[in-house]
């Protein structure tokens, strides 16, 4: 079943626009960053960090940016999102700016209420992507937030109840590979989606979680397990079979393809800067964004450049509009 924000005839329009923006080399995704505050504790980030007065500097809006880039896909990020009370205005603006397009929030989901997810949805997200690394209290004491997992699961499922479309954004840890499947099978039962990630260090230098050479094998195993269900159950994962085939290349270090983050997608900061990769500083305003060149990097294996990186298919844009 597609989201209720898609229907199978607009593959019509999105088709033309994805080739429109390819030939004038323009960013497919755009990712507003509308916040740099957190108040998750994660170790692994330090949005958290943020002074509190950086508040003030936020923008307003980001239609003018919008407009400009016209993108077919935009995800609101931060940072937290949902600490901006003026989050729904701020979509609602872009939603009425942008034509032709699929739009999405990430958050960590302590503040996505049922209530707060009607008014999002009413403004013009198409889809929730809810941080979720481990079904237990594991989750709970990895982001600081007593109860969270719980909250994550009761909430998605109420969402989900309503036919609002739901994924849950899971990073491969160290320490969370026996609870990928389990993730996996709830995702499928609770028929919300799953979009997983490799972690990486690039955030603050915190190698505590990263896939080791001892993992390798079980990690292979786990790829082998994910691409098996999807063959089954087409719809639950959104991850390319390409992505995640080649983590175990990630695992090996034998990533040597370039980074093409900064053509399929840029990030716009709370600020108004825009910047290849979450992870890279920003490169001035977004008005003066001329492309970004292919560069040599292994810092990450994120979806973002895996997918980046996949062979294009029709299916891969229904894979990330589908709903389970």
């Amino acid at each position: 079943m597609l989201s209720t924000r898609f229907k199978p005839w607009d593959l019509i329009p999105f088709s033309y626009k994805y080739a429109k923006l390819r030939l004038t080399k323009r960013p497919v995704l755009v990712h507003f960053e509308v916040t740099m505050r957190c108040n998750a504790r994660c170790d692994f980030c330090d949005y958290w960090k943020t002074p509190a007065d950086r508040k003030a500097h936020e923008l307003k809006s980001f239609v003018d940016a919008a407009r400009h880039f016209d993108p077919m896909l935009i995800t609101w990020t931060g940072g937290e999102p949902l600490l901006r009370q003026d989050l729904e205005e701020l979509v609602s603006a872009v939603d009425r700016a942008v034509r032709t397009k699929y739009t999405t929030l990430i958050t960590h989901g302590a503040m996505l209420t049922l209530e707060r997810a009607r008014s999002l949805w009413a403004a013009g997200v198409g889809q929730f992507s809810v941080s979720l690394d481990y079904p237990d209290a594991r989750h709970d004491d990895a982001r600081g937030i007593p109860g969270l997992a719980q909250k994550i699961l009761a909430n998605a499922a109420a969402i989900r109840a309503e036919g609002m479309t739901l994924r849950f954004n899971t990073v491969i840890k160290d320490d969370n590979l026996d609870a990928i499947m389990p993730l996996v099978h709830e995702a499928e039962r609770m028929r919300v989606g799953m979009n997983l990630s490799v972690y990486t260090d690039a955030k603050n230098g915190n190698r505590a979680h990263r896939l080791q050479g001892a993992h390798e094998a079980r990690v292979a195993e786990l790829v082998r397990e994910l691409l098996a269900f999807k063959r089954r159950r087409r719809g639950t994962i959104s991850n390319s079979d390409h992505y995640l085939a080649n983590i175990p290349r990630y695992l090996r270090g034998e990533m040597t393809e370039p980074c093409l983050s900064g053509q399929d997608t840029i990030h716009i900061d709370p600020y108004g800067h825009v910047r290849r990769c979450p992870d890279f500083p920003a490169d001035g305003h977004w008005s003066t964004y001329q492309g970004y060149e292919p560069i040599e990097c292994d810092l990450c294996y994120y979806a973002c450049r895996g997918e980046a990186q996949a062979p294009l298919r029709t299916n891969r844009f229904l894979d990330l509009v589908a709903s389970p």
